[in-house]
């Protein structure tokens, strides 16, 4: 079954083998030096909000003794080998939005929990799903650690909530939302190998089947005025660093929509 028939009948694909040691080991470096500052500063509040993920990795903030090194990890994440398989599957005007790592929680009382990313926005609910069949918003996973680490429900992608993933989903009516559901599917994925799956689908971590998680998840997709709202500008290269990655697309797409934004809130 090709990439982009797996994503349309379940919500995701599985890109197996998809990047060399090497590639990733590259990925690593970065990623790791940026995880142990953040965590070594945030410890406390890690453990007290029960956290499991860090966000904004390519932020100016970690790059302030290197700055040279973030338009390394900026070519690195838009590798044209990755764009251009994204590219064929979903077609062109992709966009990088952020990054995110995600680790196992060092607080147990945290338990996996159903969501739909933009479930804990202001968006109410009702308008997520009228704007779900508009919406293209993509997780791609690049696992620097062999983990299975990701559970979906199938389908999810193209539909909204049964009675049931809502009342878990929110805690309704006694639920929880570390339940589990129907049509769930944990996903085992190796070094090098590269998940895509729908952001707005109902997905979850897993923590216990992994002694260490280490996740890198590059957040990119099409333009849509709920999802641009939480584009951050200051994660995207600026303009002496655009020029200066050859394979610029993902960050000259965001760029355009911040300035969009931009000019239309200064009218």
């Amino acid at each position: 079954m090709k990439p982009i028939d797996q994503y349309e009948k379940h919500g995701y694909a599985v890109l197996r083998g998809f990047f060399s040691d090497k590639e990733v080991s590259m990925l690593d470096e970065h990623v790791d030096r940026i995880y142990q500052k953040w965590q070594s500063e945030n410890e406390a509040i890690i453990f007290d909000n029960k956290l499991v993920n860090m966000h904004s990795l390519t932020s100016p903030e970690y790059f302030l003794e290197a700055p040279d090194r973030r338009k390394e990890f900026f070519e690195l994440i838009a590798s044209p080998k990755l764009t251009e398989t994204v590219k064929t599957m979903f077609g062109p005007d992709i966009h990088f939005h952020n990054t995110q790592l995600f680790f196992n929680p060092s607080n147990i009382e945290r338990l996996p929990y159903w969501h739909r990313d933009m479930q804990y926005s202001p968006i109410e609910d009702s308008v997520q799903s009228d704007e779900q069949s508009k919406m293209l918003s993509l997780h791609i996973r690049i696992p620097l650690i062999e983990e299975t680490g990701v559970e979906i429900v199938t389908g999810t992608h193209r539909r909204w909530d049964t009675e049931l993933e809502r009342d878990v989903r929110f805690e309704l009516d006694g639920h929880r939302n570390s339940e589990s559901l129907p049509d769930s599917e944990l996903i085992g994925l190796a070094r090098g190998d590269v998940l895509i799956f729908s952001a707005q689908m109902i997905h979850r971590g897993n923590y216990e089947l992994n002694p260490e998680r280490k996740a890198f998840d590059l957040c990119v997709g099409k333009y849509h005025p709920l999802a641009s709202e939480f584009l951050d500008p200051q994660v995207l290269p600026t303009d002496e660093e655009i020029g200066n990655i050859a394979n610029n697309h993902w960050y000259r797409l965001a760029r355009e929509i911040t300035a969009n934004k931009q000019r239309q809130s200064d009218a």
